[in-house]
């Protein structure tokens, strides 16, 4: 049995294709995260909508931290992120799942750590390559047996939102080797990282970034082309869930931190309790 976490974005926040779904809320250290469980094939899922009810919070404030802490402390050893993006390569249209490879990261107002110095503990963890190659692989054998069009590589550029693009800003991405834009997978990707989690993401391209489209951008245009590609995503996660070949973790994510003594939850303090519905 595995305890997978699934990370939705925008358009992937209806987890009702798991089928009994017991909501959870978890206090930790760094807020509370809210995310649903069920048992598929065996396996203990928790879905978590990184963007809240109603895609309520902005990617700007998501609190990342307290989302993963969440995860770790429900004893979820892999997490696969779905994010919708902007495509800056022409060879990536819509319509595309890419199983992203690398990042380039221009946040610039988000904590990305858990290691902030309140614990008295700095940490500098290796994020040469930011996803786990175990996780991909397991991912795009999948996306190939759906026959679904993928690439298989790709660079995400992690923007701060939650304004889009600058026609000169995708110009300058696209020359720096970025093949899609969104507004999500950092902080999570390193924080995932440090709290030695495995970590895969799939990044669903809705449009052509700014300049490469023909018509201006809206959050209307990227929700409905995910309405679109919904049904391929649920067939991709209840495919990797059923997926019986067992996933051979030749990683070092859940080693990470082996040189500070691992990531510690007894450094932290956290909770877990289910959600009664109010009589």
């Amino acid at each position: 049995m595995c305890k997978i976490g699934i990370i939705g974005g925008t358009g992937v926040e209806d987890a009702s294709c798991f089928g009994r779904l017991e909501p959870l809320t978890i206090e930790t250290p760094f807020g509370t995260a809210h995310c649903l469980k069920a048992v598929a094939a065996g396996h203990e899922i928790y879905f978590l909508a990184r963007h809240g009810a109603g895609h309520s919070v902005p990617p700007h404030r998501i609190n990342y931290r307290a989302n993963i802490f969440a995860l770790k402390s429900l004893g979820v050893t892999e997490i696969i992120s779905f994010t919708a993006v902007g495509s800056l390569n022409r060879g990536l249209p819509p319509g595309t799942f890419v199983v992203t490879s690398q990042i380039l990261d221009f946040t610039k107002n988000r904590v990305n750590t858990f290691f902030n110095g309140e614990n008295r503990m700095v940490v500098h963890v290796d994020f040469a390559n930011p996803y786990c190659p175990a996780l991909r692989e397991k991912l795009i054998r999948n996306i190939i047996k759906l026959g679904l069009r993928h690439s298989k590589h790709g660079t995400y550029v992690v923007t701060e939102g939650p304004r889009y693009e600058t026609a000169a800003e995708v110009r300058m991405y696209r020359v720096l080797g970025g093949d899609v834009a969104g507004m999500t997978n950092m902080p999570e990707a390193v924080l995932a990282r440090e709290a030695e989690i495995c970590y895969a993401n799939v990044s669903v391209v809705t449009n052509m970034g700014s300049g490469l489209s023909t018509r201006e951008l809206s959050h209307e245009e990227v929700t409905r082309a995910m309405e679109t590609m919904k049904k391929r995503i649920v067939a991709l996660i209840d495919a990797y869930v059923q997926d019986g070949e067992p996933t051979a973790h030749t990683c070092c994510c859940r080693e990470a931190l082996k040189e500070y003594g691992g990531f510690r939850m007894e450094t932290f303090t956290a909770g877990v309790k289910e959600e009664r519905p109010s009589k």
